[in-house]
């Protein structure tokens, strides 16, 4: 059953008051991985909106090494949270209701083939912002969100994204100096989008 125009709105009402499951899910996982000591940070849509770019999302993407991944999940899966399924790298926080996707560092966004933009060490791209929840940096959110979009033709969310990025943090055209080469291009093509206004 469709859920209903004012609950849709109530849910993302609290999203952007800070107070959804997700952002629960977000602390819960803080604390947690805190206090084992392994490094993370928040990537995707809820890195995006810690940059300026509000917009809701049903999961949370975070960057995390496999073997901390393992860690994690040896002390923790039926503890309140659960693996996707068997074998699979995501997981799910059971208290709060959330997906949460592992990007694994190393490895490569978009179609996954290996390419100049892989996914970073977590400690060295993090900035801690509210909470103490520690998101990627706008470059490095910038890299991972060209070169999926660049790559895997189904993820245009990730170009729009880009785009609105660029316009909530009012970027300059030589912000792509500052980017990996691989993705520099793009940035332009997604900056000169971004000027166009839908007002006419």
């Amino acid at each position: 059953m469709t859920e209903s125009i004012s609950k849709v709105a109530e849910r993302a009402g609290q999203f952007f008051m800070g107070q959804s499951p997700i952002h629960q899910a977000m602390l819960r996982l803080t604390k947690t991985l805190g206090e084992m000591q392994i490094p993370f940070a928040i990537a995707g849509a809820m890195a995006a909106n810690a940059h300026g770019h509000r917009r809701t999302t049903a999961d949370i993407d975070i960057l995390i090494r496999g073997e901390d991944l393992e860690k994690f999940k040896q002390q923790y899966i039926g503890r309140g949270w659960v693996n996707k399924f068997e074998g699979s790298k995501n997981f799910r926080d059971a208290v709060c209701g959330v997906d949460i996707d592992a990007l694994i560092v190393g490895g490569y966004p978009g179609d996954g083939l290996p390419k100049p933009v892989s996914f970073p060490e977590p400690e060295r791209v993090s900035e801690v912002k509210e909470d103490g929840i520690p998101f990627v940096s706008l470059k490095t959110l910038l890299e991972l969100k060209l070169a999926s979009g660049m790559t895997a033709s189904h993820r245009m969310q990730d170009m729009a994204d880009v785009m609105n990025l660029i316009r909530a943090n009012g970027l300059p055209k030589d912000f792509a100096e500052n980017l990996e080469p691989y993705v520099a291009e793009k940035f332009g093509e997604m900056w000169q989008a971004a000027q166009i206004s839908d007002e006419h």
